[in-house]
């Protein structure tokens, strides 16, 4: 399953927040999306999964016009994971992760057996299956996402999308999460606050500043020293690591002089 968004706008309290957006992402494919605190970047998403409404645009999903269809519908088919989970009720973990099963039942259907297995296979996969019955807001940070990703494949979407959920988490959990989450198979849109984890897990990258959308491409060829200075006003030098084949970034202390024009 695709997601297609073609220029969408989002205006809050009469500003232009996110402004003629346009993105794709194929089936399977892990796109991630990065920009400075306050680009636009989780007001788009919310735009797509129907948080907010876009006051131009459209959003389709394969053939499900995302916009126009019912909660429900979206649902089916499209999962998202946040980065504040956060509880004023308490459920256990098992109790959190069934939740997902919702856009698959009938009003006052109960849970049957299958529901169950599936719910039991989504803990398993996040390592999780020994704290079915533990509070959910007695877990860590890290352990409280995870149960987020498990009630989300649950729900067992075709797409996902990932509104920087590992911001507070420690790195080891932050690799846990995006491993899982790629290892999945199916296409992702994920806004990512760190550039060397969206380098090491994306497919392709959307880098938005002030609501637009300045440049795209693979990690590589975007994460230049020259756009991380006129995107994120600082300075680096970029490498590949010669232990890991990956792309790396280092930090400077000075102020970017930036004169390498960002297309």
């Amino acid at each position: 399953m695709h997601l297609h968004v073609n220029r969408l706008c989002v205006s809050l309290s009469g500003t232009d927040i996110v402004q003629e957006v346009t993105l794709r992402v194929g089936a399977g494919q892990f796109v991630g999306l990065i920009g400075p605190n306050g680009c636009g970047k989780s007001t788009l998403l919310k735009s797509i999964y129907k948080v907010i409404k876009p006051r131009q645009g459209s959003v389709m999903l394969s053939e499900l016009d995302v916009l126009r269809a019912s909660p429900k519908a979206v649902a089916q088919k499209l999962g998202v994971v946040g980065q504040f989970n956060d509880l004023s009720f308490d459920f256990t973990v098992q109790e959190m992760v069934a939740m997902g099963r919702t856009p698959h039942k009938g009003l006052l259907e109960a849970d049957n057996r299958q529901d169950s297995l599936i719910v039991e296979e989504a803990l398993r996969r996040v390592n999780l299956e020994h704290y079915a019955q533990r509070s959910y807001n007695s877990l860590s940070g890290g352990e409280k996402q995870r149960v987020i990703l498990a009630r989300v494949m649950a729900q067992q979407p075709e797409f996902l999308i990932l509104d920087e959920p590992t911001n507070h988490l420690d790195i080891k959990y932050q690799l846990q999460i995006l491993t899982i989450v790629r290892n999945l198979g199916i296409g992702v849109l994920a806004a990512l606050h760190d550039l060397v984890l969206s380098a090491k897990y994306c497919d392709y990258l959307y880098v938005m500043k002030k609501g637009q959308v300045v440049a795209s491409g693979i990690p590589e060829e975007i994460l230049t020293k020259a756009l991380i200075g006129d995107v994120f006003g600082v300075a680096c030098e970029t490498y590949i690591n010669p232990v890991t084949g990956e792309l790396g970034i280092a930090y400077l202390d000075s102020v970017p002089q930036v004169r390498e024009q960002v297309h």
